[in-house]
């Protein structure tokens, strides 16, 4: 019996190593890139490409190689049905909680979210290209530096394709076919029934949007698709090639039209225009773009893990942010391709997702592409504004939590989706800005104004409580016991109560620096009428008063106080120090088990604050391994099925990733108090570290590198001038050619604008 059980115990064993043989190990030039033995088979394991207007996705659907084609701004801009701001006001709401009829509220509000297919996101179309006759694949890999996909046939077959970084635009090129390939146009299942199941969060067909199916027009060389969406909505899918022995070449694009909208031309317009350029031309400038977006900074850090997941991450913040386009949605130009809505429809959700998407922005030193994100806050403050007289009932302004793509809200789970301090956290973005480009002019026309409205707005729905302090009449912090009765405070939230908090703080801080005393003083007169913050001496930061956190949970929106706003900070003292390591103790206490990824990649941030490098990389990786789809996208749920997490879904969204990014540079370097720390929270065996162009506040630029255990060199770029402080990085003496001082353990230079200066240090 016992030699029977030891040979079963063989035999599954060589099973068992015959099976992971299989999977051959990845080419050692592999690199941070993503290359795989075989095309995915799921749309959300795709390689993407994008440029933050179009972008597609690479993968097999059915023995066909499919391009998921997709543009920001395709968008069912329908009303809400549910809100009607003449009956149901933020008093109304306030009533129905005070009462104890909630329910009500829901129905209104909560239901309609989740049963309504409209206002959404959708998807735009498909290429798909007849591969039978290729054979096996042999690799399929993209680049991330120059934003490229190839596959490789075992035949010698080969496709290179790329979103060009600059226009709505892709390309395709095929080499060494045996034979033509023929070219199809897939629409999405609008008025058809879907049969692809679903594999994402959402489960709502896009046949309830109600559109009449779109034409097809297929031509020789060339593919028309013409779709009406909802009202005077309309876009267009084009794709023309050309065929040679064993090539075929080809473009497509995605255009978009509405009502009030600038015009621009038709996708066939477009290609036709870029198709006279040539191939060529067309790769040379996409590849220019990426080279100059690599250029900008770079990091280089001994974990191979974490330094291949920055590099995908910072890949797709170049493929999806622009100065001239929208805000990173939830899945930006990677919509949802299973027939279905994308998850939670694929829209803006403020109460958390946009702002950890440009985390990355700052310390990177992409301000330029972060733009886009300001400029589109700053051209719907008017709807913004009539939300806030119209829901709110007072002046100022706010702006919904969780808005289409102009800007209108959509309702959901009302204390979030409808919160009293989503503009007070969007305006730090403002902030931020301001602070890493010192740009004055932004500082008065933009940064400034937003904090005096949401200033006002926020002088105006509070009142006075005890103690003569102010308070809101009921305040929430998402998403914490999500979106029952139970989820509105009687007092205000540290959510809540930081953001309003800081926004005082910073709009008097502007004020001053701008010469408005009056109003400086008027806003730091306001914040003085407000509570503390509420801590608890064991645990430290709460939910709220006699609400300590005492459940594991996916949002830290009890946190914001320490990150990312900095009203709390572990350089400030020996008090704000205790209640920082209370509350990462009780953080790690409560468990992960209500995490999703963004968690993960939320509290490598929370560590680095802390200088806690050994535990911020720790965290970072269970991100980096668990909380990712093969091609990088952050899923929300253990993928690993490790325990990291009670939820192992896999919706898709992006903020994860990103803040994952934001995570790795607070290791390197940080500058929220105004002096510059350089690798201030790195693990202890991270000897030989390096980053090139970072950013700091005071719009200095930053490269140092770190080698056998010690800062070896410093470069300082100042692009506005003025002082800097930064901690002394240097273990023994250091040379540097320009004068300066110290103040304590700080050195201080008074730098030009332009100027550039070296540190050096001296080996004895």
């Amino acid at each position: 019996m016992q030699l029977k059980s030891l040979v079963i115990i063989v035999l599954v064993s060589i099973l068992f190593l015959c099976g992971k043989q299989i999977q051959k190990p990845l080419p050692k030039n592999a690199g941070n890139n993503l290359v795989f033995y075989d095309l995915a088979d799921v749309w959300d394991e795709a390689m993407p490409l994008g440029n933050a207007m179009v972008g597609s996705l690479i993968w097999q659907k059915e023995g066909k190689l499919r391009f998921s084609l997709d543009r920001a701004d395709l968008w069912d801009l329908r009303p809400m049905e549910n809100i009607d701001f003449d009956k149901w006001k933020f008093q109304n709401v306030y009533k129905h909680w005070k009462s104890g009829e909630y329910k009500k509220v829901q129905e209104v509000f909560d239901v309609p979210y989740d049963k309504l297919p409209a206002p959404s996101k959708i998807p735009a179309g498909a290429l798909e290209f007849d591969i039978a006759k290729l054979g096996k694949v042999k690799l399929v890999s993209l680049d991330v530096e120059t934003a490229t996909c190839v596959i490789d046939w075992e035949n010698g077959a080969k496709l290179t394709t790329f979103v060009h970084a600059e226009k709505p635009l892709g390309w395709y090129k095929f080499e060494n076919l045996p034979e033509n390939i023929s070219i199809e146009l897939v629409s999405p299942a609008y008025n058809r029934e879907n049969t692809e199941g679903y594999t994402s969060q959402a489960k709502t067909d896009l046949k309830q949007l109600g559109y009449e199916q779109g034409g097809i027009v297929k031509n020789e060389n060339s593919i028309t698709y013409n779709q009406k969406g909802w009202g005077d909505f309309s876009y267009q899918i084009y794709t023309s090639w050309e065929e040679k022995e064993n090539e075929l070449c080809g473009c497509w694009s995605v255009s978009s039209a509405n009502k009030g909208w600038e015009p621009a031309p038709l996708a066939s317009e477009v290609v036709r225009a870029d198709v006279e350029i040539g191939y060529k031309s067309a790769l040379k400038t996409h590849l220019n773009w990426w080279k100059n977006y690599w250029n900008t900074s770079s990091i280089s850090v001994p974990d191979s893990l974490l330094q291949r997941q920055y590099m995908l991450e910072m890949y797709k913040f170049g493929s999806a942010a622009r100065g001239d386009a929208a805000p990173i949605a939830l899945q930006s130009v990677w919509t949802a391709d299973h027939g279905k809505l994308p998850p939670w429809k694929g829209d803006f959700h403020h109460d958390l997702n946009t702002q950890l998407s440009y985390w990355p922005a700052y310390a990177g030193n992409y301000l330029n592409l972060e733009e886009g994100f300001l400029n589109w806050l700053w051209k719907y403050r008017p709807a913004f504004k009539k939300y806030t007289k119209d829901y709110f009932g007072v002046e100022g302004m706010n702006v919904p939590g969780v808005t289409t793509l102009e800007g209108e809200p959509m309702g959901g789970w009302i204390q979030y989706s409808m919160g009293q301090s989503v503009a007070s956290w969007l305006g730090h973005h403002f902030y931020m800005h301001w602070k890493f480009s010192m740009d004055r002019d932004f500082l008065e026309n933009r940064a400034y104004p937003w904090l005096k409205d949401v200033a006002i707005f926020l002088d105006e729905v509070s009142v006075k409580g005890e103690n003569d302090k102010r308070k809101l009449i009921m305040s929430s912090s998402p998403e914490i016991y999500n979106n029952s009765g139970d989820a509105w405070f009687a007092e205000t939230t540290n959510f809540d109560l930081a953001l309003i908090r800081w926004t005082y703080e910073k709009a008097a801080e502007l004020a001053t620096e701008l010469g408005l005393k009056e109003e400086a003083e008027k806003w730091s007169q306001i914040l003085a009428e407000w509570t503390e913050l509420s801590i608890d001496p064991e645990t430290g930061l709460m939910f709220a008063p006699g609400f300590p956190y005492d459940e594991s949970h996916r949002h830290f929106s009890h946190l914001l106080a320490y990150h990312p706003l900095g009203l709390l900070d572990v350089s400030k003292g020996e008090a704000d120090k205790s209640v920082i390591d209370n509350t990462l103790r009780n953080l790690e206490k409560q468990g992960s088990g209500g995490w999703t990824g963004y968690s993960f990649s939320w509290q490598g941030n929370l560590y680095a604050r802390a200088f806690d490098g050994e535990n911020a990389a720790r965290v970072l990786r269970i991100f980096a391994e668990c909380f990712c789809l093969k091609n990088s996208f952050h899923v929300n749920g253990d993928q690993c099925k490790a325990g990291h997490s009670n939820m192992t879904y896999r919706p898709f969204t992006l903020e994860g990733n990103f803040a994952f990014a934001s995570g790795i540079q607070e290791m390197l370097i940080q500058s929220h108090t105004g002096v510059v720390k350089l690798f201030p929270a790195i693990p202890e065996d991270w000897n030989d570290v390096s980053f090139e162009q970072l950013r700091t506040y005071g719009a200095f630029v930053i490269s140092a590198n770190k080698a056998n255990g010690l800062v070896q060199d410093v470069k300082i770029v100042s692009e506005k001038g003025g002082l800097l402080r930064m901690q002394n990085p240097f273990a023994g003496k250091f040379e540097m050619n320009k004068n300066y001082q110290f103040e304590g353990d700080n050195i201080v230079i008074e730098m030009q604008e332009g100027e550039v200066i070296n540190l050096k240090s001296i080996n004895l």
